[in-house]
C-alpha cells in the first residue's frame, strides 16, 4: 500500500481499497462519496445500477459505525443509481436532507443524444445527495430517536408537558415544536435545551435525576447538545441546483486529448459541500478519491483529509496534482 502524506499529516491519500482503511481512520465530520455509478464508467464499475445497493452496503456499514451525529454524507451519483442505494442508507440510519442537482447545460449533449432511438429527454445532470446521521439514544436497551428521547426524559420528571414552555422561557414553542409528538417536531436550540435541562433537574422528581443524561451521571451540556446534529452553514444565494458546464479547460486532467478520469468533479463543488458541513480542523473522508479533488479542497479550507484511490495510476495522478497545488499560492481562508 502506497500513501502520500503532507508533513503535518493533515492530508493523507492512500492507494488502497477504502474497506482496508476505515478502521484506522478517525471519525469523519464530512464524507464525500463519488464512487461507482453503474454506468461502465471505469474499470471495476458496474455495467448497470443493478447491484449498486449490494456493492455499497459494506461501505455504508463502516461509514455508519465510524460516524456520529455531526457527520454529513454527500453522495454523488445518477438518479437510477441513487434510488438503488437510498434504501440501504435509510436502513443504516442515514437521514435524507436534500437532492442537489448539477445542471451541466446543453453543452453536455453536444449532439450526441439520439432521442429518437433512446426515446427520452437528453440527460444533462448528476446529483449530489445530502444525508446526515440520525442521533440515536439508548434507554434500558431500547434505541430511541431524539424526539422520543426528549419526550421520554420529560415524562420521567413527573412534570406536565405544559411546563416545558415555562422551563424554556417561551410562550408556546416548547410544547408546539420541541415536545410535540407529530411531524411538526424539530430539535430545540442549544440555548433552550440548556434551560429545559436545568428546570427538569431542579423541579423534576428527585429519584429520577439526572434527567437528559446519556451516561446516567451528568445531564448533557449545551455544548454536548450542539454536537447531536450535523453542521450546516447555508451560503447566501446557493440553491439545490448547481449550474456549471461540463468540466473542461485547465482543471480537466488529461493525457494527450483523453481525460484521465471521466468522473472528475469541479473543485468548486467539492469546496462547497465541505465548507457547508464542517469547520476548520474537521476531518473529511473521501473513500473513492479519484484525482484528489477532495484533498485540494480540504487543504484550501484548512480541514484534515483522508482519501483512498484503488487505481494505482489514478492515485499517482492525484498525488502529482496535489503536489502541483502545494507549489502554487494558497488561499488565506
Amino acid at each position: 500500500m502506497n500513501v502520500y502524506r503532507t508533513d503535518s499529516n493533515q492530508i493523507q491519500i492512500y492507494n488502497d481499497d477504502a474497506m482496508n482503511l476505515y478502521e484506522q481512520w478517525d471519525s469523519p465530520i464530512v464524507i464525500v462519496c463519488d464512487g461507482p455509478y453503474g454506468v461502465k464508467g471505469f474499470k471495476g464499475d458496474l455495467y448497470t445500477p443493478e447491484g449498486l445497493d449490494e456493492w455499497y452496503e459494506p461501505h455504508i456499514a463502516k461509514w455508519t459505525e465510524k460516524s456520529g451525529p455531526q457527520t454529513t454524507l454527500w453522495f454523488w451519483g445518477i438518479e437510477r443509481g441513487w434510488v438503488k442505494v437510498h434504501p440501504v442508507l435509510e436502513r443504516y440510519g442515514w437521514e435524507f436532507r436534500a437532492c442537489n442537482v448539477w445542471d451541466k447545460g446543453i453543452e453536455h449533449i453536444a449532439g450526441n443524444s439520439n432521442t429518437k432511438s433512446l426515446r427520452q429527454l437528453p440527460v444533462v445532470t448528476e446529483i449530489c445527495v445530502q444525508y446526515v446521521k440520525k442521533p440515536l439514544f439508548r434507554v434500558n436497551g431500547e434505541t430511541m430517536s431524539m424526539k422520543d428521547w426528549l419526550r421520554h426524559e420529560w415524562k420521567r420528571t413527573g412534570l406536565p408537558f405544559a411546563k416545558t414552555n415555562e422551563a424554556a422561557e417561551v410562550e408556546n414553542a416548547a410544547t408546539r415544536k420541541w415536545f410535540t409528538d407529530d411531524w411538526l417536531w424539530y430539535m430545540p436550540p442549544a440555548e433552550a435545551f440548556e434551560k429545559l435541562v436545568a428546570y427538569a433537574n431542579q423541579h423534576g422528581a428527585p429519584q429520577g435525576r439526572p434527567y437528559f443524561s446519556v451516561d446516567g451521571t451528568h445531564p448533557l451540556t449545551k455544548q454536548e447538545w450542539e454536537k447531536q446534529r450535523a453542521k450546516f452553514y447555508c451560503p447566501m444565494g446557493i440553491t439545490n441546483v448547481w449550474r456549471q458546464s461540463p468540466l473542461n479547460g485547465s482543471e480537466r486532467l488529461k493525457k494527450g486529448t483523453k481525460a484521465i478520469h471521466l468522473n472528475q468533479k469541479p473543485l468548486k463543488f467539492t469546496r462547497l459541500v465541505i465548507e457547508m458541513s464542517s469547520d476548520k480542523g474537521d476531518l473529511v473522508w473521501e473513500p473513492f478519491a479519484g484525482l484528489g479533488t477532495g484533498a485540494i479542497a480540504a487543504h484550501q479550507l484548512k480541514r484534515r483529509y483522508v482519501g483512498a484511490e484503488i487505481n494505482a495510476d489514478v492515485f499517482g495522478e492525484a498525488v502529482k496534482r496535489f503536489q502541483t497545488h502545494l507549489a502554487q499560492p494558497t488561499l488565506d481562508l
